[in-house]
């Protein structure tokens, strides 16, 4: 017997001791996963003449055995196939996932593609036979849960694949005996199932009228009949004056194998210099794999019903990677090969149609439902800003209106466009701070003067924020002016020059700490912007000191990155009294003071320290 990996053993001991409250989600996960096997081989009989085409989706029940069995006859699966789909549930990092979300369960499918294992949840042993395409020997996968499972050859007539499920024995909390019903499993394909586009097939028992019983006294017999159970019209094919909201929501959820409901479905009929039908959606949460270089984007891409893609990369640009979907077009040729397809100029056609839309939807969600917007961008808000800063923001003024930022004043999420129209007549720029959460930005010190004066600052907490401000470099012609700068100034005329007189008052000894400071920093300066911190470091060049954090923790960095740092102390704190006596009087006791507060102001900006011993060795001899 094979064993499960260790941290597959810990998803399924989950799913076989499940508190899923709705375990017959089983039957829709079983049922998707058959769909997607007939897509395969159906797309290999358009070049395959000998693939029989009477695709279809049988399940039968077995109630003396208790025995619920699924067949397709799509693509089926070899021996090595058994072993990556089945032999492997889900990625490392599972368990660490189970304990962020305790409470949240049911999210597991979708996020980790364990839809075959919530089979489990109702039976306790499963058996898969098998046969794929192009391949003369069938196999048998065979597992009872986290003890292993087994795959040895076998014989099986056609292609395709069988699932036999044994079900679990009826208890106080759960009768499994339900779904051996007819009228509990023809009701589930209604309500989970009912677009798959191949017929789902179930004898169901009926009461019909004996042949050549009289009508005055009519004689009944019980009599089972093969069914067809789903209406097998993809809801892309249907008037939309029949697709709801939950229409949506279910075909979503059956489509990509998810288990939570999409923040918005949108179903659109596009007709123009290219026809297609479509189905996007946003999804309520990010996959775990979403932000990682493992992700694929793309859109589900069919021709008349046909799936051609299970990706079509080219449909999505790399900020609306997130949105998934369907799209359908009858003016696709079939016969052109995946390459050329993916080249071809009515793919483009449609991707730049759907650019549009998704566009279009993001911007009436952003004004006529702000908190799904907001819920949405939580998730998805650094595909959006990485989109702004690539290609040199060659599709910045496409994304700029969908950008938000926390709001110092407001303590809540805004647009640029609500920032500026909120600005003061004599405000000529957009103030930010940078930091590494909202929490750290709202304590810098650099930001005091400017709450104090109620000026309102965009907090940037992610590592694209800079970047993306540098190259958008103004929005509706206010420009960005980070608050950690050597030239942000709150103050009047009659303040600046009150600053200026005092500096040269302070000229020497600010020199003085310079030099004793080396090329740590640039300049030594004093500053009206600070309230009770005595010191700050601010950026001068081009490289912010956020900047150089984010550069340096990339991969393979050698932390040459460096901004260029100015010392500022506060013109108004009694530390300045305190180092103009040192000055005066002990200009040896004025550099460890001078240690001292430089390694404090790195500290406050999040940095590490510059030299540990150093400042440890001058704290020491101050105190």
């Amino acid at each position: 017997m094979k064993q499960f990996k260790t941290e597959s053993k810990r998803i399924l001991d989950l799913m076989i001791n499940s508190i899923y409250t709705n375990k017959e989600i089983f039957l829709r996960e079983l049922i998707s996963n058959a769909s997607d096997a007939i897509d395969k081989l159906k797309f290999i009989s358009l070049t395959d003449t000998t693939v029989k085409s009477d695709f279809n989706i049988k399940i039968t029940l077995d109630k003396q055995n208790k025995l619920i069995i699924l067949e397709d006859n799509g693509i089926g699966m070899t021996d090595k196939d058994l072993e990556k789909n089945l032999g492997t549930i889900a990625e490392s990092g599972t368990l660490a996932f189970k304990k962020e979300n305790e409470g949240k369960e049911n999210e597991l499918i979708g996020q980790f593609g364990v839809g075959f294992y919530s089979a489990f949840m109702v039976a306790d042993k499963i058996e898969v036979l098998t046969k794929a395409y192009n391949s003369d020997i069938a196999y048998e996968w065979v597992s009872s849960g986290v003890d292993g499972y087994d795959i040895k050859e076998s014989k099986k007539e056609g292609l395709g694949t069988k699932i036999t499920l044994h079900l679990k024995d009826d208890c106080e909390d759960f009768k499994y005996s339900d779904f051996l019903e007819e009228y509990k499993i023809s009701s589930l394909i209604k309500q989970y199932s009912d677009y798959i586009r191949y017929p789902i097939l179930m004898e169901m028992t009926h009461s019909k009228k004996k042949e050549g019983s009289p009508d005055d006294k009519p004689e009944y017999e019980t009599v089972k009949e093969l069914e067809t159970l789903n209406s097998m019209v993809p809801l892309w094919k249907k008037p939309k004056s029949e697709v709801n909201n939950e229409n949506l929501n279910e075909f979503y959820k059956n489509e990509f194998h998810e288990w939570l409901d999409p923040l918005k479905g949108v179903y659109a009929k596009i007709e123009g210099s290219v026809t297609y039908d479509t189905l996007f959606f946003f999804p309520s949460k990010a996959p775990l794999d979403y932000y990682s270089k493992d992700y694929k984007k793309g859109l589900k891409l069919y021709s008349n019903g046909v799936m051609i893609m299970e990706k079509c990369e080219e449909l999505l640009p790399d900020y609306f990677g997130f949105v998934r979907g369907v799209v359908d077009s009858s003016d696709l040729s079939l016969n052109i090969s995946r390459e050329i397809l993916q080249q071809d100029r009515q793919v483009k056609q449609i991707a730049t149609s759907i650019e549009k839309k998704i566009s279009s939807e993001l911007k009436k969600m952003l004004e006529e439902d702000r908190e799904t917007y907001e819920k949405l961008f939580a998730e998805f808000g650094l595909s959006i800003k990485f989109g702004v800063y690539a290609g040199f923001g060659m599709n910045k003024d496409k994304l700029k209106d969908f950008l938000m930022f926390y709001s110092s004043k407001k303590q809540k999420l805004v647009t640029l466009s609500e920032y500026v129209k909120e600005m003061p007549a004599d405000q000529n720029d957009i103030y930010y701070a940078s930091g590494e959460n909202y929490e750290s930005i709202a304590k810098l010190p650099q930001i005091e003067k400017a709450k104090e004066k109620g000026v309102e600052i965009l907090f940037f907490k992610d590592g694209v924020d800079e970047f993306v401000a540098k190259v958008l470099i103004e929005y509706e012609g206010k420009k960005f002016k980070s608050v950690q700068e050597t030239d942000f100034s709150l103050d009047s005329e009659d303040e600046k020059k009150q600053l200026e007189k005092q500096s040269e008052e302070y000229k020497d000894m600010l020199n003085e700490i310079k030099n004793s400071l080396g090329d740590k920093v640039k300049e030594v300066k004093l500053t009206s912007n600070l309230k009770t911190y005595p010191v700050c470091l601010i950026s001068a060049g081009d490289v912010s000191i956020e900047m150089e954090k984010v550069f340096n923790s990339m991969p393979n960095a050698d932390g040459k990155m460096k901004a260029e740092k100015i010392l500022e102390i506060s013109s108004t704190h009694k530390i300045l009294e305190k180092l103009k006596s040192l000055y005066d009087s002990d200009k040896e006791r004025l550099k460890k003071y001078a240690v001292v507060l430089y390694e404090q102001a790195r500290l406050l900006e999040g940095l590490p320290l510059d030299d540990l011993t150093e400042f440890a060795t001058a704290l020491s001899d101050i105190i």
